[in-house]
């Protein structure tokens, strides 16, 4: 596994910044003030330059990936969880809000299980059985996942890139399901980008004061616990001691993503997690990536300024699922259609200023 997964690693490339001037032309020749459309332009030459040419949108495709965590046990989220499984269900009857706004975007769903606890379940079209193992174990007392476990959800998440590439989709989405995500979130946030637990950590699905201090705690006893792969230097080893097996997964799309050219709309706090991983294994990832929005749980705000991004949107979300990867894909078609559709000054007989 390790070699297939470094085979992957090593075709990431960084796109070609000496096209940037000629996608940047055709922008700033269109009818309106240089720089007038903001994050869109912005958004159309990040495509032109990862796909070399006049960008292409769609299709679209998010994948929701769902995982248990051992971490639960310490009382760090309101909810059981047993709920993981019942939502996977909710996704494929339709009902949840990522079936609603993907929908809404205009974007393909897909739903993984990467590890929920308990066995199979029933076949769907929108399905991916690709169960690594039933949840992760207790990052508060060890590591949550071995490094082959690791592996295998990474390699799980560069196959639903290609699987998604084969289908010639253009753009990706992140979303989760996991209760209890947002801890091993806060503890790869912690351990990557040197933040401390009282800092970061959220009341995820909705901790009293008293909640999130104990669950700060239990992020630092984590730290402590793992504090050789922490201080190893190894973005692996990290995420096998403190992720999940879901964020491991999405952190695997994320490189997938950057290795066929695929654009990736980054969800929230807990996707956002899986990015730092992914950038910490291979900074090229940043060039193909966008964040779609600030989540308004604790931390993220913190998280994100310590990666240098600036995220598309700002609408208050704390749901994840790949909810504001989809509102964000839908400004990634409008930055696209910008670039093609837009008259320029000499076809539409416009004096330029």
């Amino acid at each position: 596994m390790q070699e297939r997964f470094s085979s992957a690693i090593g075709a990431i490339r960084p796109v070609d910044r000496s096209l940037a001037p000629v996608g940047q032309a055709h922008i700033d020749n269109l009818t309106k003030p240089r720089g007038s459309l903001g994050r869109l332009e912005e958004l159309a030459l990040q495509l032109y330059l990862i796909q070399e040419g006049a960008p292409v949108a769609d299709p679209m495709r998010i994948y929701t990936i769902a995982g248990d965590h051992g971490v639960v046990a310490e009382g760090v989220s309101l909810f059981p969880q047993e709920v993981t499984r019942q939502m996977i269900l909710n996704f494929l009857n339709g009902g949840a809000g990522i079936n609603v706004l993907a929908g809404t975007a205009g974007v393909q769903l897909y739903v993984v299980d990467a590890g929920a606890c308990g066995g199979t379940f029933d076949e769907h079209p929108l399905l991916i059985q690709a169960k690594v193992a039933p949840g992760t174990a207790n990052l508060a007392v060890g590591p949550a996942m071995t490094r082959e476990q690791c592996l295998e959800a990474l390699l799980l998440g560069v196959s639903l890139a290609d699987r998604a590439a084969e289908a010639g989709v253009k753009v990706l989405g992140t979303g989760d399901m996991g209760i209890g995500n947002t801890t091993p979130s806060t503890a790869l946030y912690c351990a990557y980008l040197g933040l401390e637990p009282v800092e970061i950590t959220g009341p995820g699905t909705g901790l009293d004061k008293k909640g999130v201090a104990s669950k700060a705690e239990v992020v630092a006893r984590g730290l402590a616990a793992n504090r050789a792969a922490v201080e190893s230097g190894d973005p692996l080893e990290v995420l096998a001691a403190l992720g999940g097996l879901e964020i491991a997964a999405l952190a695997g799309l994320i490189l997938g993503g950057a290795r066929n050219r695929q654009l990736v709309s980054v969800d929230g706090f807990i996707s956002t997690a899986a990015y730092t991983a992914a950038w910490k294994i291979c900074p090229a990832v940043a060039d193909y990536c966008v964040l779609s929005h600030a989540s308004a749980e604790q931390g993220h705000k913190k998280a994100v300024a310590a990666l240098g991004l600036t995220p598309l949107l700002d609408l208050g979300f704390r749901l994840g699922e790949g909810t504001g990867a989809a509102c964000a894909m839908y400004l990634v078609r409008s930055a696209a259609d910008m670039y093609n559709k837009m008259a320029t000054f000499a076809s539409a007989g416009v004096s330029e200023g």
